[in-house]
């Protein structure tokens, strides 16, 4: 007679063992280093992970200093003269490196949303390069004798996606970025004033 089919907590047992079968991808990656779970299916390029990423904005954002003390009218001024102008950008920079930062991103992430044509271009790049990539893992790509590598793969879903981004004006984004970024940080860096243990350290530095 066939053994009877599990009951109780067995069954549970059985589900669960099942279940997890569902999550777990341990060849998920060729290499067989993939890792577990439904994540190591959406398989990262080598050399960067989403806890990398988490732990550089942390960083960051432990660095930051006080956004009111930041844009406090009262502490901005002209510089007297190029000097003072030439130690404000250099020691602000430096001190408020993450903010900037922050202010970088965010000008970036404005740019982003306000242009539909650009995230339409940034989805059609982002498809063609998870295609291409599941395409690589079922089977090895080779072009020219050569076997495409992520980086390669990037390239490729980059000249696909070439098109769209020239008609999103992704060029024109890109500079109105830098201009934007280079404008708002340098005039912060040169018009906030230093703080006074700011002044003392310079003192103290060697001349």
């Amino acid at each position: 007679m066939p053994p009877a089919a599990p009951k109780g907590e067995n069954c549970l047992v059985d589900m669960d063992s099942k279940a997890g079968d569902l999550f777990t991808a341990e060849d998920a990656h060729p290499t067989g280093t993939g890792g577990a779970g439904i994540l190591a299916k959406l398989w990262l390029p080598k050399g960067f992970s989403a806890s990398m990423a988490k732990e550089w904005i942390d960083r960051r954002r432990v660095s930051i200093r006080p956004w009111a003390s930041f844009v406090d009218q009262r502490k901005f001024s002209k510089p007297r003269n190029f000097g003072e102008f030439c130690q404000r950008v250099v020691k602000n920079v430096e001190v408020y490196n993450s903010n900037y930062t922050f202010i970088f991103l965010g000008l970036i992430l404005y740019c982003i949303i306000s242009s539909p044509m650009l995230l339409i271009a940034l989805a059609v790049f982002a498809g063609a390069f998870y295609i291409i990539h599941l395409k690589s893992l079922e089977s090895k790509l080779v072009v020219l004798g050569k076997e495409l590598t992520v980086p390669h793969q990037m390239s490729l879903a980059g000249a696909v996606s070439l098109p769209v981004f020239w008609l999103a004006g992704a060029g024109a984004a890109v500079f109105w970025v830098l201009g934007a970024t280079l404008f708002v940080i340098g005039s912060h860096a040169a018009f906030r004033e230093l703080e006074t243990s700011d002044i003392e350290e310079l003192l103290m530095e060697p001349v």
